[in-house]
């Protein structure tokens, strides 16, 4: 999909403070503020921005470590497969669930306070899900990077 250079401006203007009014974002992209807010939905009409949100910081939420838990199912059937994401984006605790080629079939971040909340969690919801026959565990050190923005 291309942008010219007003939408990639407009689009890093939304991604670095979402709450900027449009008399500011216009301002900022040298639009009137009528052909901004028509530029900007727009690009939501586009699908481009998907919603709007605010980000928690983990550590002040209580959960300050990130666990990586490497899921493999007992097979790979449609059915299965649906059953294991239905149930892990209905989980609470389930931050980010991804399915893989590889060595796993899924991939799971869960946000937690401690080694305990992460054995909580293990045993109440991740061993439950459907269809799991192995269930692998890194926890993470420290975060490097973390990005929510793509650079337009």
């Amino acid at each position: 999909m291309a942008f010219d250079r007003i939408d990639r401006t407009i689009l890093n203007q939304l991604q670095a403070d979402g709450r900027i009014t449009n008399a500011q974002l216009a301002e900022r992209v040298n639009l009137s503020p009528s052909a901004c807010l028509r530029r900007v939905h727009a690009l939501e009409e586009r699908g481009v921005i998907e919603r709007y949100t605010a980000l928690v910081n983990q550590e002040a939420a209580g959960k300050p470590s990130n666990v990586f838990v490497e899921i493999s199912l007992n097979r790979q059937s449609e059915e299965a497969l649906e059953a294991f994401e239905r149930q892990a984006a209905e989980s609470p605790d389930i931050q980010e669930c991804h399915l893989m080629a590889g060595d796993f079939d899924y991939l799971v971040r869960v946000a937690v306070a401690d080694a305990k909340d992460y054995e909580r969690i293990h045993k109440s919801q991740l061993s439950r899900l459907p269809h799991v026959a192995h269930i692998k565990t890194s926890f993470a050190l420290r975060t490097i990077c973390k990005k929510t923005a793509f650079e337009f």
